[in-house]
């Protein structure tokens, strides 16, 4: 990690123990694996005690927003680099102070040849033939939602108390406690779309759940914050679902923005592969400025 992807400071969520535990979590893990179309990068696993790193501008221009970043991984893996460090590194250069969650996930098998043959059987079982009219439309399609309640449970816990810690303190590093956004990455945009729905969560500027989110029928609040989403049509496991996350969000009469790439597969973050979604973040950038956060 280079020095400017360092915290300032790094708060933990819940001195006193998070409201739910998640079983079988083993000792933190950060380790560098190929991670989808990332390649070599680094991952966490087995995360248990979640965090919160704060990241100042570093462009000498603060804006007074803040981002809090939500990398995805299944729930399973925090995909700490190219949805998390790097995202950071370009929220900062832009004047945003950023916040990197690192929630709860799962545990995984302690020893890395154990987690791949787990993770190898895991999508060994997931049907890729799903296309067109027969594609995924929900993630309890993709894998049975009972095996991803629990830490898709405690993530939404820990987003909605770092959503309450940074507007507690918004003072501290120079925020308007109405100008708090969050932009989430696959299990992260989930998280960010299972915080906006919830009425017990806190307010948010705006919400940017990049290619993942659903809004499982639970319906969208009145005053649900402007939505901003990509995903690529060759993303087979999500693309139908972001589309209907879409269509709940404007069902509601609320602000929404999608753009589909026709290439770029899933989990593209800020990895550079030479193709249309590589220059996602600048329409995300142009959006937040026409909404006035930039």
């Amino acid at each position: 990690m280079t020095q400017d992807t360092l915290p300032e400071d790094v708060i933990g969520l819940w001195p006193d123990g998070p409201p739910s535990r998640l079983e079988g979590v083993g000792p933190e893990v950060e380790l560098r694996a190929p991670v989808g179309v990332a390649g070599d990068a680094t991952i966490l696993r087995n995360v248990s005690a979640p965090t919160l790193g704060v990241y100042r501008p570093t462009n000498g221009k603060p804006n007074g927003v803040g981002v809090i970043v939500c990398p995805g991984g299944g729930w399973r893996i925090l995909a700490w680099e190219h949805e998390g460090t790097e995202v950071v590194r370009w929220l900062t250069a832009h004047g945003y102070t950023a916040f990197l969650l690192k929630y709860r996930v799962r545990g995984t098998p302690a020893a890395q040849a154990d987690y791949d043959a787990e993770m190898l059987k895991l999508y060994s079982q997931i049907d890729l033939t799903r296309k067109g009219r027969t594609a995924f439309r929900a993630m309890g399609d993709v894998v049975p939602y009972e095996t991803i309640r629990a830490p898709r449970e405690a993530a939404a816990d820990d987003g909605r108390r770092a959503i309450a810690i940074v507007r507690e303190r918004a003072g501290d590093w120079g925020l308007d406690p109405d100008r708090i956004g969050m932009i989430g990455f696959s299990a992260g945009a989930f998280l960010v779309v299972d915080v906006a729905v919830d009425p017990r969560g806190p307010p948010l500027a705006f919400v940017a759940p990049i290619y993942g989110g659903e809004t499982l029928g639970r319906p969208v609040p009145e005053d649900a914050p402007p939505l901003f989403t990509v995903i690529a049509q060759d993303d087979q496991l999500l693309y139908r679902v972001v589309e209907g996350l879409y269509s709940d969000w404007t069902d509601a009469g609320r602000s929404a923005e999608l753009h589909i790439y026709r290439r770029g597969q899933h989990g593209f973050g800020m990895v550079k592969q030479g193709a249309p979604s590589d220059k996602w973040i600048d329409l995300f950038h142009d959006w937040l400025a026409d909404l006035g956060y930039c």
